[in-house]
């Protein structure tokens, strides 16, 4: 990334510089007091014209047309857009016009903060606009914002659209482009209304800790750090749930928790090394109950961000309304390959999914080979919510016993347009089968599966004073919001998605021009134009750069004369 100043940058810096001359703080330190916003207004000052007598409204100047002692912006705060007439007499009663004639007109930019005060009228063309009698600006932009443009269809050109800068520079993406802002409103929707369902049931919401001395409750690779002062390891978390499930043990009948997670995994459209879940624990419950629980609550979420429990991703349309189909893990498999693999041994697992074209590693156990068949072969197919049940007890560690199904564990996950959303278990209360299930974790660690758990002693130590039976649930919320706003990808409901550092530029000096065959004398111009970097110019379109150049020189007033096309070729060599 240059340091180097384009143009408007520096002429940014320039008014900056006159503003503080004249007086004026481009960036004041007191409150300015807002009482109105362009959606409230827009919404209702033609049912109540007498509540907007005196109003004062704050935001970014995001357009404005100067027609000479009168002008016109359009002011962008938080609801939205409004029109915004300003008169210079009205503004400047007095003979000194500085601060619409200099201020106004001559220093202030497009993306400035300013806050204005006057009253709601409708314009000549039935524009609802707010007359101002004064103004003050309230914060100087210096970089220039991407000028969005729109047609009479409402077609976006030159738009803010590249994914990577989008999700880098997301303060920008929201200004320009405010219409994503409805995502990050709804995913605020679907968490308050799950939080506001749990509280209505009498369940507790809780803390508990992110860094962690063991890394448990789940099969990944943990982000491992060190504490200095301890001078032990730590781990970022990937699963809450050893800890709330010792609150439930403490006496509490519900817990649950809206947390950030970390696993130090791939990325791809639906991982992010951080990611937001809710994990849930009720007393006395079971995995069968979980299911109408997680129903109504996703029926809930739909209703509240679509006033229906149909909801529009992508060309399907997905119901939420209970009860969803239910297959066993096994049945899935059977369906979608014709296999059986309920009795299979692991050596003919491992042939199983080779004839498939599966690829698998030495290290997989049994369950991890069933779950990678199922993956590669069911999941795709599970658009409309289904739950999957009934794992076999390789691959759940933490899963009670099943009651009737010999091998398998009490536990389904919600499948939803090819992807899981949910994951709950009748918990583990056995502290004698929890300790074996860890000892086995441990073999498979010892194999090389760096997924696989650790024992924690203490943990086992809270389930030998006793766990009343509960059923526990996980829902990754990151994917629960893609589904509810119709996003394909988990960059698009996260505000700041993990990127890859940003490349930085080297700083080009004039005499790295000069040696890149720009004459020196050239150099000026060619920084004039934006220009500020070889790799800027070397990709520049050569006709457009050299008829720029000659309209640099005039207006810079260069006593050169234009090179040649054969000299000026050499430019881009």
């Amino acid at each position: 990334m240059s340091t180097a100043l384009s143009e408007l940058e520096i002429l940014r810096r320039n008014s900056l510089n006159q503003l503080r001359e004249l007086g004026i703080n481009p960036y004041p330190a007191e409150a300015f007091e807002v009482n109105a916003n362009a959606a409230d207004i827009l919404a209702n000052y033609e049912r109540d014209k007498t509540a907007y007598k005196n109003i004062s409204i704050a935001g970014r100047i995001m357009s404005r047309r100067i027609m000479g002692s009168a002008s016109f912006v359009e002011l962008q705060d938080s609801t939205g857009r409004i029109q915004a007439y300003l008169k210079r007499d009205d503004l400047c009663p007095e003979e000194d016009k500085t601060l619409y004639n200099t201020v106004f007109k001559k220093l202030l930019d497009l993306g400035d903060f300013i806050g204005i005060k006057g009253y709601v009228f409708t314009t000549q063309t039935g524009e609802i606009s707010v007359h101002v009698s004064e103004f003050k600006l309230l914060s100087k932009s210096l970089k220039p914002l991407p000028i969005v443009k729109r047609d009479e269809e409402g077609n976006i050109y030159d738009g803010f659209t590249d994914p990577e800068m989008r999700y880098r520079q997301r303060y920008v993406d929201l200004t320009v482009n405010p219409d994503y802002k409805q995502i990050f409103i709804n995913r605020s929707k679907v968490i308050n209304t799950m939080r506001s369902y749990f509280d209505s049931q009498g369940w507790m919401e809780v803390e508990t800790p992110i860094l962690q001395p063991i890394h448990g409750g789940a099969a990944a690779r943990p982000f491992a750090t060190h504490h200095n002062t301890l001078d032990m390891p730590l781990y970022l978390r990937i699963a809450n749930e050893l800890y709330l499930k010792r609150l439930i043990v403490a006496g509490f009948d519900g817990v649950f928790e809206f947390g950030k997670m970390f696993r130090n995994e791939g990325m791809d459209r639906t991982h992010n090394p951080e990611y937001t879940a809710m994990e849930i624990y009720v007393a006395y419950k079971d995995y069968i109950w979980m299911m109408g629980m997680l129903e109504e609550c996703l029926e809930k979420i739909a209703l509240a961000i679509h006033g229906t429990a149909i909801v529009k991703v992508g060309d399907h349309e997905i119901n939420f309304e209970g009860p969803y189909q239910k297959l066993t893990m096994y049945e899935s498999i059977q369906k979608y390959t014709g296999i059986d693999v309920s009795g299979m041994t692991e050596a003919e697992l491992k042939e199983t999914c080779k004839s498939l074209n599966i690829e698998i590693d030495a290290t997989m156990g049994r369950g991890k080979l069933i779950d990678e068949l199922f993956s590669e072969k069911v999941e795709a197919n599970l658009i409309q919510p289904t739950y999957i049940t009934d794992y076999p007890l390789e691959m759940t560690p933490l899963a009670k016993k099943h009651r009737s199904k010999e091998g398998l564990v009490e536990r389904f996950e919600l499948f939803v347009m090819g992807k899981e959303i949910g994951n709950a278990y009748s918990e583990l209360n056995d502290p004698i089968d929890q300790r074996e299930r860890f000892e086995d974790q441990l073999k498979l660690a010892d194999r090389g599966d760096d997924e696989a758990m650790v024992m924690d002693d203490d943990f086992v130590r809270a389930l030998e004073y006793g766990m009343p039976p509960t059923s526990g649930l996980g829902v990754g919320i990151d994917r629960l919001v893609m589904l509810m706003t119709n996003q394909s990808t988990i960059q698009e409901v996260l505000f700041f998605p993990q990127m890859r550092p940003e490349k930085k530029a080297r700083i080009t000096t004039d005499e790295d021009f000069v040696n890149a065959g720009v004459p020196a004398e050239w150099v000026q111009a060619i920084r004039k134009m934006g220009i500020n970097t070889i790799e800027e110019l070397k990709t520049a379109n050569p006709n457009k750069v050299f008829n720029d150049l000659g309209g640099m020189r005039k207006k810079l007033k260069l006593d050169l004369v234009m090179p040649s096309k054969e000299e000026f070729s050499t430019w881009f060599a």
